[in-house]
């Protein structure tokens, strides 16, 4: 079976938001003459690497991660490359990318955003307009996917795209490594924990080919 794994690596290096959670692995247990098992404390942010917002993210009344439906995580997808796309990927911009790939459109979709992801942290990552968004959730789209730490640009107060998407009632993923991924349409796995009441969810995001 062929899978596209579009999760980044985490480990101690992982690059978080600035004033975030750094990742620290730490070894608890240690296998050795007199335990039988390894076992390891884990301390990290709920946005780290590869994750899933939850509305409680960004809206104070929203469901925590762990409340939310699964549907959205698990099932076709269309991977689109808008590289170079500036402060932000435009509904102009997404339209053509889009226009260029046969068959009607699923409903999750993935925007390549970066030509190499980056292994160091970006202030300068591009956004999603929030035009975009709506026009996506006009298009009954249910996942938007980036591969940017936000939908919104780093120093967004406002976190339009994030309020576009709850408006639309659509699920998001972020911090996904699409660099390997060829446009085209996909089964989409990326399920969050159930962490009852936070804000944010890692998963283990893969694509499989639909063909």
């Amino acid at each position: 079976m062929t899978l596209f794994d579009i999760t980044p690596p985490l480990s101690a290096a992982t690059p978080v938001w600035p004033g975030d959670t750094p990742i620290d692995e730490q070894r608890t247990w240690q296998l050795d003459a007199n335990c039988p098992v390894n076992v390891s404390r884990l301390t990290l942010s709920t946005h780290s690497g590869a994750h899933a917002d939850a509305p409680l993210h960004y809206l104070a009344e929203g469901l925590p991660i762990g409340q939310v439906d699964l549907t959205p995580y698990l099932g076709p997808c269309r991977v689109v490359h808008c590289l170079g796309a500036g402060e932000l990927v435009t509904l102009p911009q997404l339209q053509q990318r889009l226009q260029a790939l046969a068959g009607p459109l699923p409903s999750r979709v993935l925007i390549r955003s970066y030509q190499q992801f980056p292994q160091q942290w970006d202030n300068d990552f591009p956004g999603i307009s929030p035009q975009a968004i709506d026009w996506l959730g006009s298009q009954g789209v249910c996942l938007i996917g980036v591969d940017t730490a936000s939908l919104d640009p780093m120093h967004s107060k406002t976190l339009d795209a994030h309020h576009a998407v709850a408006r639309n009632r659509m699920a998001i993923l972020e911090n996904l490594c699409l660099d390997a991924v060829p446009e085209g349409d996909y089964e989409l796995i990326a399920l969050p924990l159930k962490l009852i009441n936070l804000d944010a969810s890692p998963v283990r995001a893969v694509l499989r080919p639909l063909a």
